[in-house]
């Protein structure tokens, strides 16, 4: 998995700002590959310029066109490239703190828009409307300019657009406000979200933001049993119902759930269900 934050900060050159833990751009994709997996420690938002490009994650699929909007909540995502047109977005890494500062600065003024589906989401297609329209070609005034704009005006207009989405949908009115009562993102929501990418746990540690050593022992308190093996058996249970469901390659299940070396999966699948995994096909078949 590649972790697309760091990318965007630290490796590649686009039209970008950046303060703290917050990263903005305009970048064309430079990544050749038809299918990729990345993951970001920072929710994002991604307005499509021109092109095409599919996010699959657990619980969805998403085919973003020019012109259209996807929120993104920390964590992975499979990605599939289209090359037929050139892919270009404006992306948007927002901090934890930056979304708690704007919701204790707006709280009482923007109406509460609720929803049950807040916390159950890890994608959201954000709807179209003029004042985001307009949001999103103002930025790219911004990012053209031959010298980069103060950061106070960055951070200014970032939580723009967080208001404006907050005020356009329910399921992220709530969930983001949700983030003024917590200190840290949830351990047990990030696990279930993303247990089936080939994450190391370094990397679940960095998506639940603590240390390893305290991931660790906040996962032993929740799960009460270790981290991989954990994963372990949730990702052969959720590639056996893969093989039950669908009619997916082996190889492609074993992807989907986190594992990059076939002869491992069909050995820890057969050491789990009794099975190895095309025998499990062909006997509940």
């Amino acid at each position: 998995m590649i972790n697309f934050y760091k990318i965007v900060k630290e490796s590649l050159h686009f039209n970008r700002f950046e303060f703290d833990n917050t990263v903005c751009l305009e970048y064309s994709c430079p990544i050749e590959a038809d299918q990729v997996g990345i993951f970001s420690q920072s929710d994002y938002i991604v307005h499509v310029l021109s092109g095409k490009k599919t996010y699959n994650t657990i619980n969805g699929q998403w085919t973003l066109n020019s012109g259209e909007t996807l929120y993104m909540k920390k964590g992975a995502t499979i990605i599939h490239q289209y090359f037929d047109h050139e892919f270009c977005m404006l992306g948007f890494f927002i901090s934890d703190d930056l979304i708690t500062e704007t919701i204790a600065e707006i709280k009482g003024n923007v109406p509460v828009k609720q929803s049950p589906e807040s916390q159950q989401f890890t994608a959201t297609e954000v709807q179209p409307t003029p004042y985001l329209e307009g949001y999103f070609h103002s930025m790219l005034t911004y990012f053209r300019a031959a010298d980069q704009p103060p950061t106070q005006i960055i951070k200014l207009k970032l939580k723009e657009l967080l208001i404006n989405i907050m005020n356009c949908d329910p399921v992220l009115n709530t969930y983001l406000r949700a983030f003024i009562s917590q200190d840290k993102p949830s351990l047990a929501s990030i696990m279930e979200a993303n247990f089936c990418y080939n994450l190391k746990l370094e990397d679940f540690a960095e998506l639940t933001h603590r240390s390893l050593s305290t991931f660790k022992r906040d996962f032993q308190n929740l799960y009460n049993e270790t981290p991989g093996k954990w994963l372990l058996k949730k990702r052969v249970d959720f590639a056996a119902n893969l093989i039950l469901s669908s009619d997916q390659s082996i190889s492609q299940i074993a992807f989907e759930s986190g594992f990059e070396d076939l002869s491992h999966f069909s050995r820890v699948f057969k050491e789990r269900t009794g099975k190895n995994p095309s025998e499990f096909r062909k006997v509940q078949a």
